[in-house]
């Protein structure tokens, strides 16, 4: 089988980070059509340390009601907590300018004024509400796996968006959902060898909500490369 450059070139440019989706259904053949194309992601000696948990329909409406009563707890930051670290422990540039600049365009463009905290909380609370998509997925990996297959996790991931867009269809990956990691294994059942990596809503965009409209900015490809010769 063979697909023009340019069609994988759309897949991949028109994947960003949907945060209002349609509740329209996502059939499960598609799901699984998805899932089997990312499945052919590299990973090293071929271990495959990818982990999926589809949830849609009354379940996720449940763990949805759950993370948002967690995520209004005034006890929040006691009782949940990550359990790996996203981000850095001290940010330097340009980094952080990349991290405000996103946050300040995103709250520009919805009206939320700097120190607006309460209107701030709510926006983020959309995280937990799946940003009304009908399908999340989460994806695990055996706590013995170390950093190198974290690496091939991320590939994975981006093959799951690649493949998404190939039909159609939008993602938002969320970090949100690691300090609830302990809330979303008990829905989901993990067995304690297993480690929640990430979440990520599915559906179809929601093309006249004002929040899809948001753009981020990318380096352009001599900022960050360099060719030896």
């Amino acid at each position: 089988m063979t697909t023009p450059a340019n069609e994988v070139d759309v897949a991949l440019m028109s994947r960003r980070s949907i945060r209002a989706f349609l509740p329209t259904p996502v059939p499960r053949a598609d799901i699984e059509a998805i899932l089997e194309a990312a499945s052919r992601a590299p990973s090293g000696t071929n271990t495959q340390p990818w982990k999926v948990y589809v949830v849609t329909g009354a379940a996720l409406a449940r763990l949805s009601h759950e993370l948002l009563a967690a995520y209004d707890d005034p006890q929040r930051d006691t009782l949940y907590q990550e359990e790996y670290r996203y981000y850095p422990y001290k940010w330097v540039s340009p980094y952080i300018d990349r991290r405000r600049k996103i946050g300040w365009d995103l709250y520009g463009l919805l009206g939320i004024e700097k120190g607006d905290k309460a209107r701030m909380h709510e926006q983020h609370a959309q995280n937990y509400r799946f940003f009304g998509a009908p399908v999340g997925l989460f994806f695990t990996i055996d706590r013995m796996m170390e950093r190198g297959s974290w690496l091939d996790y991320g590939m994975f991931m981006q093959a799951v968006m690649t493949a998404a867009r190939g039909r159609g269809l939008d993602t938002c990956p969320q970090a949100a959902f690691t300090p609830f990691h302990r809330l979303i294994g008990t829905h989901l059942g993990l067995p304690p060898g297993e480690q929640l990596v990430c979440g990520m809503s599915l559906g179809f965009a929601d093309e006249s909500a004002l929040v899809n409209t948001l753009r981020t900015e990318r380096e352009p490809v001599a900022q960050f490369t360099r060719f030896i010769e």
